[in-house]
């Protein structure tokens, strides 16, 4: 990548200090979050609701609209609006509950990631507010009348923004320098009437000082100074000022509990968290501090805008604590930083065609940008309590991820979905470093290391799953996103690998690779369990659930361990090049594939099946029942793809290179040829002298990718889904205990709960799997060039190659965001106002999952963590159409 400014920025900063020390580090919602949860049996989801949320102070985190952090979140800066309608400030997003959504917990706000840096030097986002009364009664009831086949009531199946009544505001910032930061709000009336909006810039202190610690009793201040200046003294920072050019007055309360209205108790202070929201939409004059001092202060901008029209605001918080004027320069600065941004992404995109694919990854990047959080989890602190409580707190009946009494989270991670998902999410995140490793290497390496960390994963070796529980199973993604990260570092550094970085994480994933081996090989046979893995749906019972007298042995486990494995045997090879004591390492990897090989594919010498069905030709869970009957579960779904993605290629220049690991394979497979014969080709070289190791050998492969191609199967016009179609004219019934449990086709939202709200496997498009499945077909490419010809679609008479095949169903997956020829993107048909309409067409949502038959965005719509990958899939076809 060329030296931009940005680029140099992040080849000089170190961790998340200097440009990186502020950025979007606050959540979306830190209500309903499990840290914030004190109750004696875990009900998260109301024990802080989004109503007590603007008066009762978070333990563990902050969130806002818009807004910023530094990077352990102790000062906070975020937007508020009032539209002299709704009962309450607008302060942090609003949505549903698990149970108030009849497909789980839903953000039911309009807001949109449009650009940022890797260093935040410069952010861009939008956010919709209605000028009428919110709707948050008529969504409540809406969803409540709603049940699991039908789609999820949205804000805009209401009338909030009819007739255009609503603002777009638009919330810019710019770095001067590492802590001078200049802010700029721009509202647009978009309606053809005069509308007020009340807009409050807002500063605060995360509460440290209120829970009884030596070390936090030190409580911050702000200080306003003549209605333009609000001074910063923290006691880990040199003081800071925030400048507010023009603010009608300044407002003052503290970032404390209102005891009277949370439990019914005096309050210590007549100013605490909702202050400014009862001065501001209430007209109690004395609920803020006249002395201008507190922990929590708000600029409030009173404005009629006109029909049609716009008004801007501008801030500017620095460590420049004797500015003049302080926006003398403020466009020249803005401007600037902008010209930056895209100086850099202008590099990062030299490749990419076409205005459109720009647009949408550049969406998709900003989004991955700021879905950056501060997340913070000290279990001991949180399963004990503090010294002191604003309430009497006599533990409880049950502690969430008890057995993780070691765990103690304090960075900055990158988030599925601030609002949807404001938690640490593992196999997400595994999935977000690919696609954050094309802007920020650095950052993607830290975050794949972060949480091997011994304050993160488990003594026994486990990662932590999800914050609702850590014990979870979730696939071994870790190594596959390691040795991603580490490629797409490698070139660009000009071909020099950090062999330091995967050194230090094969280590750790050496003990998470042991623990699967101890823990869920329950016969020692190498045929794996784990659960749901991830796939929360996708089985005919939960496959998390301990059934007596049933034994659930899985292919997509078997699969993933397989993947594993080969992820462990190639990073091992690359380390050896510098370290050739790694070699040892490589045989033992290379050596446990061929032992998962057998029992997957093959009866075993002890009558073990493998999970092959030579009936339908393809892999499947089965079980085995107390009469030790064995009985495969014939659904068709990724759990059977996931063998075809354990696949590595190694060149013979790279096995001259080993000559330990070369005569320990060439041994292996000499004297144990019963294991030789499962792995196809070693023997053959491929394109350019390489060698494959894959569970699919020729004709399982060719049966393999004839459903995978197969578009009435699991090919969409959008991509892979999750079940195949085969299951809408032929759903799997399977008698279990006296209850009949059916598999059938759902193309979106499900229709059942096995676990989960929205959580839904059973046919919709997943980018994390899909890419997986790509990224597998290039392995195979590699190898076999353009000598091995498939057929795509199955039964389309059109021959192609396995590589053409491959960035074909990527073009699929990017076509979801694209405009079709009728003028609409299909993630967005849910409402025709998303591609009708000027002011949102060009706005782009990444949601969770898609609609299997006609690629319709579903569930978490700013989930652009693992749905981001889009801009890695644009990069990859831009590269190999070139």
């Amino acid at each position: 990548m060329q030296e931009t400014l940005e680029k140099k920025r992040l080849e000089e900063r170190s961790d998340n200090r200097g440009w990186k020390k502020w950025g979007p580090y606050l959540s979306a919602r830190q209500w309903g979050t499990v840290r914030e949860d004190y109750s004696v049996y875990g009900d998260s989801w109301n024990y802080v609701s989004h109503d007590i949320s603007r008066s009762r102070t978070y333990r563990w985190g902050e969130d806002g609209i818009g807004g910023i952090s530094d990077n352990k979140q102790h000062i906070c800066f975020a937007f508020s609006f009032w539209n002299h309608a709704d009962p309450l400030l607008k302060e942090r997003y609003f949505g549903l509950t698990g149970a108030e959504g009849n497909h789980g917990e839903d953000v039911k706000e309009l807001y949109y990631y449009l650009d940022s840096t890797p260093t935040h030097s410069y952010m861009k986002m939008l956010y919709k507010y209605p000028i009428k009364l919110f709707p948050y009664e008529e969504i409540l009831q809406g969803n409540r009348e709603r049940g699991k086949k039908d789609k999820e009531f949205e804000i805009l199946n209401t009338e909030a923004f009819n007739d255009n009544q609503y603002f777009d505001i638009y919330i810019e910032y710019a770095k001067k320098s590492e802590n001078d930061i200049l802010i700029k709000l721009t509202a647009h009336n978009r309606s053809n009437k005069a509308a007020k909006l009340a807009i409050l810039p807002t500063l605060w202190f995360r509460n440290t000082w209120s829970w009884g610690y030596e070390d936090f009793a030190q409580k911050p201040m702000l200080t306003g100074i003549a209605g333009s200046q609000v001074e910063v003294r923290h006691q880990f920072f040199d003081n800071m000022k925030l400048y507010l050019e023009g603010a009608d007055e300044l407002l003052f309360s503290e970032n404390e509990t209102n005891m009277k209205r949370v439990f019914n108790k005096k309050n210590e202070t007549p100013f605490v968290k909702d202050s400014i929201n009862d001065y501001v939409v209430d007209g109690v004059k004395k609920a803020v501090n006249k002395n201008n001092i507190g922990t929590k202060m708000a600029g409030l901008y009173d404005k009629e805008i006109p029909a049609e029209s716009s008004v801007e605001i501008r801030l500017r918080f620095s460590n420049e604590t004797h500015l003049e004027d302080a926006f003398g320069d403020f466009d020249q600065i803005f401007n600037k930083s902008k010209a930056d941004a895209d100086d850099f992404y202008g590099e990062v995109q030299k490749d990419v065609k076409g205005e459109e694919q720009k647009e949408i990854q550049r969406q998709a990047f900003a989004g991955m940008m700021w879905n950056k959080q501060f997340y913070y989890y000290n279990m001991d602190q949180w399963a004990n309590g503090d010294p002191k409580m604003p309430f009497k707190f006599t533990g409880r009946a049950f502690t969430r991820n008890d057995t993780w009494k070691h765990a103690y989270m304090h960075n900055i991670l990158s988030m599925p979905d601030k609002w949807e998902y404001p938690w640490f999410a593992a196999w997400d995140l595994a999935f977000h470093t690919v696609t954050l490793a094309r802007i920020d290497t650095d950052f993607a390496k830290r975050q794949l290391a972060v949480v091997l960390r011994e304050y993160y994963m488990h003594p026994n070796g486990q990662i932590p799953a999800y914050e609702w529980n850590f014990s979870d199973v979730n696939p071994p993604v870790h190594a596959w996103a390691t040795w991603k990260v580490y490629e797409i570092d490698k070139e660009q550094r000009g071909g020099k690998g950090d062999i330091a970085f995967l050194e230090r994480i094969f280590h750790k994933l050496l003990l998470n690779f042991t623990w699967w081996v101890n823990q869920k090989d329950e016969e020692g046979n190498n045929i794996f369990g784990g659960g749901f893995l991830g796939l929360d749906n996708i089985g005919v019972f939960d496959r998390n659930a301990q059934i007596p007298g049933i034994q659930l042995q899985q292919a997509d486990a078997t699969g993933w361990m397989a993947i594993f494995t080969l992820n462990m045997l190639r990073i091992s090879c690359e380390i050896s090049l510098e370290r050739p004591v790694y070699q040892d390492m490589a045989s033992k990897f290379f050596e446990h594939f061929l032992h998962i090989a057998a029992a997957i594919n093959n009866n075993l010498e002890d009558g073990t099946m493998g999970l092959w069905d030579e009936e339908d030709q393809f892999y499947y869970d089965k079980i085995q029942t107390p009469e030790a009957r064995t009985i495969f579960l014939k659904v068709r779904s990724l759990v059977g793809l996931i063998p075809l993605c354990a696949v590595e290629v190694i060149n013979q220049d790279l096995l001259d290179k080993l000559p330990e690991f070369k005569k320990r394979l060439e041994w292996v497979l000499n004297n144990r040829p019963d294991l030789a014969s499962l792995i196809s080709r070693w023997h053959e070289p491929g394109k350019g002298e390489t060698h494959l190791l894959s569970l699919l050998r020729g004709h399982r492969m060719k049966m393999v990718l004839k459903k995978l191609f197969d578009e009435a199967e699991f090919l969409s016009d959008y991509g892979i889904r999750s079940l195949s179609k085969f299951h809408k004219e032929h759903p799997f019934g399977f008698d279990l205990h006296g209850e009949h449990l059916e598999v059938s086709y759902s193309p979106a939202e499900t229709e059942l709960s096995i676990m989960g709200g929205n959580s839904n496997w059973r046919g919709p498009i997943w980018f994390p799997l899909n890419y997986l499945i790509i990224d597998a077909l290039h392995k195979y490419s590699q190898y076999y060039g353009d000598d091995y010809e498939v057929e795509y679609p199955t039964g389309s008479g059109k021959i192609t190659t396995i590589a053409n095949a491959a960035n074909e169903i990527s073009k699929r997956l990017i076509s979801i965001f694209e405009e079709n020829t009728e003028g609409l993107r299909p993630a967005l048909q849910i409402n025709e106002q998303y591609d009708k309409d000027e002011h949102f067409k060009k706005y782009h949502l990444f949601y969770e999952y898609f609609n299997g038959d006609n690629g319709e965005g579903c569930g978490a719509a700013h989930q652009t963590g693992w749905t981001g990958l889009v801009a890695d899939l644009i990069a990859e076809v831009n590269e190999f159409e070139k």
